[in-house]
């Protein structure tokens, strides 16, 4: 069955958004690949057309500059060509480490990434969807949106934004037949994201998720017009006890799991909602 028509899909060239452009052409799609990395673009391209005799094209933008976004916002909103799924899979976890010590061009083009490209493409797909009546954008977002995270806080208020967004976008555009989700994974299993900034891949927020089985999720609550799609019953407990559990109490877990290793010394005792004290001249 083919619920969708024609896909474009960035990030492509590896993990989640890979498993979407096959799961999408095994369905029969025709499927736009968006990534920087040409030849792994094209040997997906190759696989997809070989195993499911699917139309493949290539796209490789840099979606962090502006001209490789405006390339790609411009084939999404291009009236001869539409299409009825955007699955914006690309993004950058960075590196791990206490804000003041993070590089400021790094952090720059990781907000651009994950925040600014998302919106804008989302933006150049939904008119043409709007107007056929159907469609669907899938933003990949993450557990750790809902979640505090030092060490790791432009990427977590960056998924805090991506799901908050495609709530609420999706609010918007749900009554004309099109629908925006949230897709927010734990740890999963095949992708490069934590492997890019030096770590490897571990389990440490839960089981290690399958990542043809988090593609097919998404696309699943993409389609019955679900806006937000937690995959694997271990992450959605996880995601529910942060919401209905008192911010204090989650927040005593991660800073004390997270925050005080990066501090660079023993635990001071201090509570989690202690105020940091103003600075004063030294005795």
């Amino acid at each position: 069955m083919t619920r969708y028509r024609s896909a474009v899909v960035t990030g492509a060239s590896g993990g989640i958004g890979a498993a979407f452009a096959r799961r999408l052409a095994a369905e029969g799609g025709a499927v736009v690949l968006v990534a920087r990395d040409v030849s792994r673009l094209g040997a997906l391209a190759a696989e997809l057309e070989r195993d499911h005799g699917t139309d493949v094209e290539l796209l490789p933008a840099d979606l962090a500059g502006p001209a490789g976004l405006e390339r790609v916002a411009a084939r999404l909103a291009d009236p001869d060509r539409p299409v009825d799924l955007l699955v914006n899979g690309a993004g950058v976890l960075g590196g791990i480490g206490p804000l003041a010590r993070r590089d400021p061009a790094e952090l720059a083009q990781g907000l651009a990434l994950n925040t600014g490209a998302l919106v804008r493409l989302t933006r150049a797909a939904l008119p043409g969807m709007l107007e056929r009546g159907r469609g669907g954008v899938v933003n990949v977002s993450s557990v750790m949106g809902f979640l505090p995270a030092p060490g790791g806080a432009p990427y977590a208020a960056a998924k805090a934004f991506a799901t908050s967004f495609s709530e609420s976008v999706h609010g918007e555009v749900c009554w004309n037949g099109v629908h925006v989700t949230a897709l927010c994974p734990g740890s999963t299993g095949g992708t490069r994201l934590h492997r890019s900034a030096g770590h490897r891949e571990s389990g440490r927020l839960g089981r290690l998720l399958d990542v043809d089985d988090v593609a097919r999720e998404a696309l699943d609550a993409v389609a019955a017009g679900r806006p937000v799609c937690v995959p694997g019953l271990d992450y959605r407990w996880r995601v529910a006890m942060s919401q209905m559990l008192p911010r204090r109490l989650v927040r005593a877990r991660y800073y004390r799991r997270w925050g005080r290793r990066l501090a660079g010394g023993p635990g001071t005792g201090a509570s989690p909602d202690a105020q940091p004290r103003p600075a004063g001249p030294k005795p």
